[in-house]
């Protein structure tokens, strides 16, 4: 059983609502709470079985701007190391699968609250880039091999391991760099009543930077790959 169904939404904290959360945790962190409950008794009565948890990098240390997501993402990684143990003697395998950013496309089908436009482009950016993100068939092979073998965790992207570990080992340190990073991305919306949202590919409509374009071009390639939604059209 693999449980990856997943939503993000990406925007600064006063553009989001407490449904982002909502939507964020009934998918993320109660879906394959619900589905696990209702997958256990078959694999009990085989005494064997395989369950594959894929969460995220952001489970394991929050980003600024991805707040929903990365809540939804700790209760997901709890949840998964915590079923391992339950399971511990049942012939259960319970794997905790760690990616960073996928270049799968779906920044176009992403959520982006507050300044909208400005969220899509860095986001984009860094679901695109060769060193930041890992292909989706690539990883989708590392998880088929760590499932099938039973491992407890694996962690995709260098980015992602080297982000685990550090977060790991200096939490303090890793929350104030983070904290640095937050004034680099975009401020919140002049109008502090807007709480809405909109998919990114609205936003990529509205979006004629040439250089975003070019910094883009495998996250839409990947896009068309996948069939995610307008990506024949970009």
């Amino acid at each position: 059983m693999v449980n990856v169904a997943g939503v993000i939404q990406v925007g600064p904290l006063e553009s989001v609502t407490v449904e982002a959360f909502r939507d964020a945790l009934d998918t993320m962190c109660l879906g394959p709470v619900q589905v696990t409950l209702a997958a256990l008794p078959h694999l009990r009565a085989r005494r064997s079985g395989r369950i594959v948890n894929v969460t995220s990098i952001g489970g394991k240390l929050a980003v600024p701007h991805l707040l929903p997501y990365s809540v939804a993402k700790f209760g997901a990684v709890g949840f998964s190391e915590g079923l391992r143990a339950e399971l511990a003697g049942s012939g259960i395998s319970v794997t905790t699968v760690v990616p960073g950013l996928m270049r799968t496309g779906s920044h176009v089908r992403a959520s982006f609250a507050g300044r909208s436009t400005k969220e899509y482009g860095w986001f984009s950016a860094a679901a695109s880039a060769p060193l930041l993100s890992m292909d989706a068939e690539r990883a989708a092979r590392r998880i088929v091999a760590a499932g099938l073998a039973g491992r407890a965790e694996v962690t995709l992207t260098p980015a992602a391991i080297l982000g685990a570990r550090v977060a790991g080992l200096m939490p303090g340190t890793t929350n104030r760099l983070l904290g640095l990073v937050r004034p680099l991305l975009p401020g919140p919306p002049a109008d502090p009543g807007q709480t809405g949202a909109e998919p990114g590919h609205r936003a990529q409509e509205r979006t004629d930077s040439r250089v975003l374009r070019g910094l883009t071009t495998m996250g839409r390639s990947a896009a068309r790959r996948f069939n995610q939604r307008r990506a024949a059209s970009t």
